[in-house]
């Protein structure tokens, strides 16, 4: 019988991920039979291709590498992942080891010291990571540790479209407005967006917009009572973004498009621009299920990824939201030195290996925090997200440096000036408001 050579590197692969693993020393008490039980709250967008070898290859090769840790492992996706991790918090029920982020997202696990800090756990290994990724978090200190460096805001040109109807790439918000004639003349949306949910128009582009617009600095202003988001910077930002919807460039639609439908949408052609985090990138790639991709390896060339075109006064050019990625954290009512935490800590270091990072780069899933990981398996579309990262800087991600008392009423506002409701000056009025009650409560 026949071995295909595909599956035999796969198994080969596979067991040595395990060897590794199991190289590490057990957990367990000398003398003790019990294996230690983790609970693991995580965040897992089921529909992707990389859910599988995320399941398999990460999660499942831990298990079969550590019999004597037990892990009790809950994904979710989406809103109702903070909405739950928000119950456990208020409950005082954490699990052991948490999927969170480093900012606003997290921002009660941060302020309230939920999770440890996880610096003097890192010793030597700190020097593995990129600086960026080990900086002070939402609390001042590093309470989770990264699997990646996320971009929050990437432009996905579908580059064979433009080329079919005769469109270059645009590089200045004139060129793109000046576009939607031939595109509606085609049938063509200019801009998908999947923002049903109400964070994303602010995660994935008014993030970007503010950093072009005001800057960092104005941000930093505003947090030390210097500047107020009513202030012109701020509503400028705002009413750019309203004439999106003016200019064509944005279909109110998007707000009735969900975030995993719109995958589809872009791959089918639907529209030769999708704005989402540089996560999309693994919705795009082969599933290794099913051995098909939404957009086969083949044509994956015809793809680029890039950021917003120039936008009419800015300030900071070229740039992406950008923060220190997702990652994982201990819960703090662990105790201290014990055989629990030397568990937790066990699958923290798997979780941000250099092997369990470099899976999530071949998916697409992640941009490694850790320097130098590599591989030779990427298919077209995941080496053009890592070349992205050679040509954007970064400004903030408004919901990672702004509390959820002060980014909420902004998602919403946001959501409010596209569909007509409310004006550029009524929001900002409003988020600033936010801000002033959330300082009183501190």
């Amino acid at each position: 019988m026949r071995l295909d050579r595909g599956l035999v590197k796969g198994f080969v692969a596979m067991a040595s991920l395990v060897a590794l693993v199991a190289t590490l020393v057990p957990v367990a008490s000398a003398g003790s039979n019990q294996p230690i039980r983790l609970t693991v709250y995580n965040y897992l967008d089921a529909t992707s291709p990389a859910a599988h070898r995320e399941i398999e290859e990460v999660w499942k090769a831990f298990e079969r590498a550590n019999p004597d840790i037990i892990l009790e492992r809950e994904d979710m996706f989406g809103e109702p992942f903070h909405q739950k991790l928000e119950a456990y918090a208020a409950a005082g029920r954490l699990p052991d080891v948490i999927y969170m982020w480093p900012g606003g997202r997290s921002s009660t696990l941060h302020t309230k010291r939920l999770v440890k800090d996880l610096t003097p756990f890192l010793g030597d290994m700190a020097r593995e990571f990129h600086e960026a990724a080990l900086a002070p978090q939402a609390g001042g200190y590093l309470a989770e540790l990264p699997i990646a460096i996320t971009a929050t805001h990437v432009l996905y040109v579908n580059k064979g479209l433009l080329d079919s109807l005769g469109l270059p790439v645009p590089t200045t918000y004139e060129e793109l407005k000046a576009m939607v004639p031939a595109l509606r003349a085609a049938g063509k949306d200019v801009i998908l967006m999947g923002a049903q949910d109400d964070w994303v128009v602010q995660s994935t582009l008014f993030s970007m917009i503010v950093g072009r617009l005001a800057g960092d600095d104005f941000i930093d202003r505003v947090l030390a009572g210097q500047a107020r988001f009513t202030d012109e910077p701020f509503v400028r930002a705002l009413r750019f973004y309203r004439s999106l919807f003016d200019d064509g460039v944005l279909n109110r639609r998007i707000f009735q498009t969900s975030y995993n439908e719109v995958n589809g949408l872009f791959a089918s052609g639907r529209a030769p621009f999708l704005v989402d985090g540089d996560w999309k990138t693994s919705n795009f790639l082969t599933d290794p299920t099913t051995g098909e991709a939404l957009i086969p390896p083949d044509r994956q060339h015809e793809f680029v990824l890039t950021v917003f075109p120039a936008i009419p006064g800015e300030v900071v050019h070229r740039t992406t939201s950008m923060v220190p990625g997702v990652g994982f954290a201990m819960s703090a009512s662990i105790p201290a030195g014990s055989a629990k935490e030397r568990a937790a800590w066990r699958l923290i270091q798997w979780l941000t290996s250099p092997e369990v990072q470099r899976i999530r780069l071949e998916t697409g899933a992640a941009f490694p925090s850790r320097k130098n990981v590599t591989s030779d398996r990427l298919e077209p579309l995941a080496q053009e997200r890592a070349r992205f990262y050679e040509r954007v800087g970064g400004t903030y991600v408004l919901d990672n440096v702004l509390d959820a008392q002060v980014y909420g009423p902004l998602n919403v506002g946001l959501q409010e000036i596209g569909l007509g409701l409310s004006t550029p000056e009524q929001v900002a009025a409003s988020v600033q408001r936010a801000l002033e009650a959330w300082r009183a409560s501190r």
